[in-house]
C-alpha cells in the first residue's frame, strides 16, 4: 500500500478533538484508502474468487451428491446457506487477511505513518478513523460478495438441497458473511498495527487462519474441541450459518462475539503500543 503525504489533507485533520475533527479525520482516511491501488485490486481479489469458487465447489458438489455419504447430505440439506456461503469464502476472506495488514503495516513501510501522525498529534482517533472506515468498506462490499454468492449457488444447489432467502436464519446468515468479513479485516489491520512489517503480519494471519484451526483439531478429547471452537476466525465464521451445526459448541451469534472479543483485545493492544512506540 503506497501513497504520498499530499493525499492527507493535514490542515483539515489536525485538530481530532471534536466530532467535526473526527468527520474531516475520516475523509482524510477514506482518501487515502481509496487513492491506493492495492485496495481496488484485493477488493476485486475477494469478488472474483469468492464467486468463483461458490460456482466451481457448489457444481462439484451436486455433480458428486451419489458418492457423499448420507451424513455429508444431511449436514448439506440442514444449511445449504452455510455451504454456499461456506466454499466461496474460505480462500478469498485472505484477500481481506492481506488488505487488512497493509491498510496499517504498510505505512510504517512506506514511512507514511510519520505524516499521518504529524497531521493527527492524537493517535488513538487516527486508529479509529483508519479501522472505521476499513470496516464500513469491507462490509459494504462483503455483503454486496455475499448476496452474489448466494444467488448464485442456490439455484446450483436446488435440485439437491433448495434454498431461499426467506427460509429462517438464510438472511442473517447472507448479513454475517459480510460481518465476519468485516471482523476479519479490523482482526488483520490490528495485526498490522502490532507488527508493523507487512511481510511478517501476513505470514502470521494468514498462518492464524488456514494453520492454527488444523492443528488444533488434532488435540485430543475435548480440550481440543473447545480450543478449536474459541479461535477467533473458527468462531466468528459461524454467523454465516443459517442454524448451529451438531458439532458446533457455540451458537452463530456467540462464536461472531467471541470473534469480536480477539478483535477489541487486538486493537486494544494496537492502540498501546501506537501511543508508547515512536513512528
Amino acid at each position: 500500500m503506497t501513497t504520498t503525504a499530499s493525499h492527507i489533507p493535514t490542515g483539515a485533520v489536525a485538530d481530532s478533538g471534536g466530532s467535526g475533527g473526527f468527520s474531516r479525520l475520516l475523509l482524510a482516511e477514506w482518501t487515502k484508502l481509496r487513492s491506493v491501488r492495492s485496495t481496488m485490486w484485493s477488493l476485486l481479489l475477494l469478488a472474483v474468487l469468492t464467486l468463483g469458487f461458490t460456482a466451481l465447489f457448489t457444481a462439484l458438489t451436486v455433480s458428486q451428491w451419489d458418492k457423499s455419504t448420507r451424513s455429508q447430505q444431511l449436514q448439506i440439506i440442514n444449511d445449504p446457506v452455510g455451504m454456499i456461503l461456506g466454499g466461496g469464502f474460505q480462500l478469498s476472506q485472505l484477500a481481506i487477511c492481506v488488505l487488512g495488514v497493509m491498510v496499517m503495516a504498510s505505512e510504517y513501510s512506506t514511512g507514511m505513518i510519520r505524516s499521518s501522525l504529524l497531521a493527527v498529534p492524537k493517535r488513538i482517533p487516527m486508529l479509529l478513523a483508519k479501522s472505521v472506515v476499513f470496516v464500513a468498506v469491507v462490509f459494504v462490499v462483503g455483503e454486496l460478495v455475499a448476496f452474489a454468492t448466494f444467488f448464485i449457488g442456490a439455484p446450483i444447489l436446488h435440485s439437491k438441497a433448495p434454498v431461499a432467502l426467506g427460509d429462517p436464519g438464510v438472511l442473517r446468515a447472507i448479513i454475517g458473511a459480510g460481518l465476519y468479513l468485516a471482523m476479519l479485516g479490523l482482526f488483520a489491520l490490528s495485526v498490522g498495527a502490532i507488527v508493523r512489517h507487512v511481510a511478517a503480519a501476513i505470514t502470521g494471519i494468514i498462518g492464524f487462519v488456514l494453520v492454527l484451526a488444523p492443528l488444533a483439531q488434532l488435540l485430543p478429547g475435548s480440550l481440543g474441541d473447545h480450543i478449536h471452537a474459541y479461535l477467533p476466525t473458527e468462531a466468528g465464521r459461524l454467523i454465516a450459518q443459517s442454524r448451529q451445526g451438531p458439532n458446533d459448541l457455540l451458537t452463530p451469534w456467540q462464536g461472531f462475539g467471541v470473534f469480536a472479543i480477539w478483535t477489541v483485545a487486538l486493537l486494544a493492544v494496537a492502540a498501546y503500543l501506537l501511543n508508547r512506540r515512536d513512528a
